[in-house]
């Protein structure tokens, strides 16, 4: 089967990329040209939506910002057998999605992802590169080796992958919660490597490198207490374990030599603290059973959706039409 026997939604979340978004989505129209092409606006100021509608996609307004919400809200709403998504900056070709959707039908994968040849010389700054470095090898450590780099905008998905996505990430993590999702449920997924380009003239990166590299760190804590609860709580079990022993050891040296215990306090804390230990190495049994539990359920939920790709409805756009008509940004 070819691209041309399916439906293919593109996804275009932006933010202010008024210099990029029309080019984009043209280069997209001439790559695919059956594919429906939707420009979700996240409250750009520059006229992004106006450039992204004459340039012929449909635009819709996500109010709440951040990227999680606006891939959130395009997932909720649009239905397609295949989908492919990438940034509106420009720094991703259009003409590289072909091969996704081929790569994507012929694996029979649920998400392929472009890895981003170059991106250590053009992801803008040096922390940049030196971030995507750290959280790949830290998400490979943590997760397991399914993906090279975690972070590229540019996927291709299927629609069971969509349908069962649940998406709870704000901002720029999403990319690394989809890549939790399809490792914790053992998916079929592929990655290919890609070109990626510099931003051109005029347009400019939204990421920061201290206030989202601090987000995307406090996901990975949350994904790994959701998904591996065992082995995240081991950890601080074992760091109050490390802590109790440190204060018993004096205590327990001075009653052996002496006989008498004369730092009472001490010999509490240690106690207090090695009983702390063990109760959450408990609690970490606990819920590693309940992670097993839910792990099922959503294994369960997603190969109960169709994994034949067939003709998906199409998404009635009498709702949204008010949004596209009015751009906050048009003027």
């Amino acid at each position: 089967m070819t691209a041309g026997q399916h439906d293919i939604a593109i996804l275009l979340p932006c933010y202010n990329e008024a210099a990029t978004i029309a080019d984009v989505v043209r280069g997209f129209r001439e790559a695919l040209p059956g594919a429906r092409i939707y420009v979700y606006d996240n409250n750009s100021t520059d006229g992004t939506a106006l450039k992204a509608m004459l340039a012929g996609a449909t635009v819709v307004r996500e109010r709440r910002q951040g990227k999680g919400h606006v891939v959130r809200r395009m997932f909720a709403d649009i239905d397609a057998d295949i989908y492919v998504m990438a940034d509106g900056d420009g720094t991703y070709s259009p003409g590289d999605a072909e091969e996704l959707v081929r790569t994507l039908l012929t694996e029979q994968a649920d998400m392929v992802v472009g890895t981003r040849r170059g991106v250590r010389a053009d992801a803008g700054r040096q922390g940049h590169a030196f971030g995507n470095r750290i959280f790949n090898l830290l998400y490979r450590t943590i997760f397991g080796r399914d993906f090279t780099d975690i972070f590229s905008g540019y996927r291709a998905f299927s629609r069971r992958f969509v349908k069962s996505f649940p998406a709870v990430s704000h901002g720029f993590e999403i990319e690394t919660e989809m890549s939790v999702h399809a490792s914790r449920l053992r998916l079929p997924v592929s990655e290919i490597e890609l070109g990626y380009g510099r931003r051109p003239e005029g347009s400019h990166s939204k990421l920061s490198t201290f206030r989202d590299g601090g987000r995307i760190l406090w996901m990975f804590a949350m994904l790994m207490k959701e998904t591996r609860p065992f082995v995240f709580f081991s950890a601080i079990s074992a760091v109050a374990m490390a802590a109790s022993i440190l204060f018993m050891l004096p205590v327990l040296a001075e009653y052996f030599a002496t006989g008498y215990v004369s730092r009472i306090p001490t010999w509490i804390l240690s106690m207090a603290l090695m009983m702390m230990s063990l109760l959450i190495l408990t609690a970490g049994l606990v819920l590693d059973s309940l992670s097993r539990a839910r792990n099922e359920q959503l294994r369960l939920h997603y190969i109960s959706l169709p994994k034949t790709l067939g003709a998906a409805p199409r998404p009635a756009h009498s709702s949204t039409t008010a949004d596209q008509a009015r751009p906050a940004d048009a003027a």
